[in-house]
């Protein structure tokens, strides 16, 4: 399908992206995660395990700012309400997720997100392809790829159901706790 992102020659660490200059391009394409350890079983180490874009969907109106870049380091150090691979890899993790701030976004604290970072720091590992349009690329993965941890045009996919409830009943468990800080 697109050996760059399935059988990469390289893959980047954390500590090799947020240096400066970053290695990734700040260009649109599509990124690909891979993992040290597996996250559960049927969920192996050492091979791709999900994929996003950057931009987001096909621009309308002013184009998105998201780059490969920007969207790369945001999974490393940002947090839950704004990555979707770190919300799910916080379920699978069994960290806490938790409403925050003013307007309630959830995420998993801030003693969470750095616990996150730490795993991510040591196990997680990306790779990219650019490409000027990728949500076609993004589409054809999800669809031809058993891609366990991608959830968004993945309903068939064999961990779907199991990601989903997981994701699910922590944000039933965050809005029984209340806001944090």
């Amino acid at each position: 399908m697109d050996p760059a992102l399935e059988h990469p020659e390289r893959l980047w660490t954390a500590a090799e992206v947020l240096t400066r200059p970053s290695p990734v391009p700040a260009r649109p394409g599509v990124y690909g995660w891979h993992f040290t350890t597996a996250l559960r079983p049927g969920l192996p180490a050492g091979r791709l395990l999900y994929v996003g874009i950057a931009p987001r969907g096909m621009p309308e109106g002013r184009p998105s700012r998201q780059s490969l870049r920007t969207r790369v380091r945001y999974h490393f150090r940002g947090n839950a309400a704004g990555s979707t691979l770190r919300y799910s890899l916080g379920c699978l993790l069994g960290l806490e997720l938790r409403r925050v701030g003013s307007g309630g976004r959830t995420t998993f604290g801030a003693a969470g997100e750095r616990e996150l970072s730490a795993w991510m720091a040591e196990h997680a590992r990306v790779c990219w392809t650019v490409r000027p349009e990728p949500w076609d690329l993004e589409s054809r993965l999800i669809a031809e790829l058993d891609l366990p941890l991608n959830l968004a045009g993945n309903r068939g996919g064999g961990f779907h159901g199991e990601l989903t409830g997981l994701r699910r009943a922590a944000r039933v468990r965050a809005r029984e706790l209340p806001i944090a800080e």
